[in-house]
């Protein structure tokens, strides 16, 4: 019996642009149905570009009925205010998805990158290359926030790959047993061929 498609929507949260991602997870295999940024004026109110996040999300979730909503964790910087204003903006993209019952879970900006290309300091350049590599991607989209946020669901999809139960009938193995073939073979969709 085929396993069901799991839906998987991506956000990276920013308060001038907030990035999407939608994967669609079948099994070992990944397709991708979305990748976008919505750009807010930097004109607008801070409370009418939260609303404007909010309406985004809520569309995106009646469109594509994600069965789970990754979102990039707001990163510590020097400039508590630009801290703030992110949090709320990320503050209503999970209110939005929580309202419509939707499973959040959160990524810091380190975890993402090493994730994807296996190196937490990992440029946006660098998790795009992998991002091409991973999904056969060619168009490169016009801003990095939306890659950041398809960044984000694969990051999401990987996580959930190595926390799933072993099944009740597999031997207890030792620690010493992780190995780089046990990886590969688990993760073949990672292993860049030249």
């Amino acid at each position: 019996m085929q396993k069901p498609v799991k839906i998987i929507l991506g956000i990276d949260p920013g308060t001038l642009i907030m990035g999407h991602g939608v994967i669609a997870v079948n099994g070992n295999s990944m397709e991708l149905l979305e990748m976008s940024a919505l750009k807010l004026s930097g004109k607008k109110d801070n409370y009418e570009r939260l609303q404007l996040i909010h309406r985004q999300v809520v569309l995106l979730v009646k469109k594509f009925k994600p069965d789970e909503f990754a979102i990039e964790a707001p990163f510590f910087g020097k400039n508590v205010q630009s801290m703030l204003k992110l949090g709320r903006a990320q503050g209503v993209a999970i209110a939005a998805a929580m309202s419509a019952g939707v499973p959040v879970t959160e990524y810091s900006p380190r975890k993402i990158k090493q994730s994807i290309t296996g190196n937490g300091n990992a440029d946006k350049e660098q998790v795009w290359k992998m991002l091409q590599h991973i999904l056969s991607l060619t168009d490169r989209p016009k801003l990095f926030d939306a890659t950041d946020a398809l960044a984000v669901a694969i990051c999401h999809h990987f996580q959930g790959k190595l926390m799933l139960p072993a099944p009740a009938t597999a031997k207890k193995k030792s620690p010493r047993s992780n190995n780089w073939e046990e990886f590969v073979a688990r993760n073949p969709q990672r292993i860049l061929k030249k």
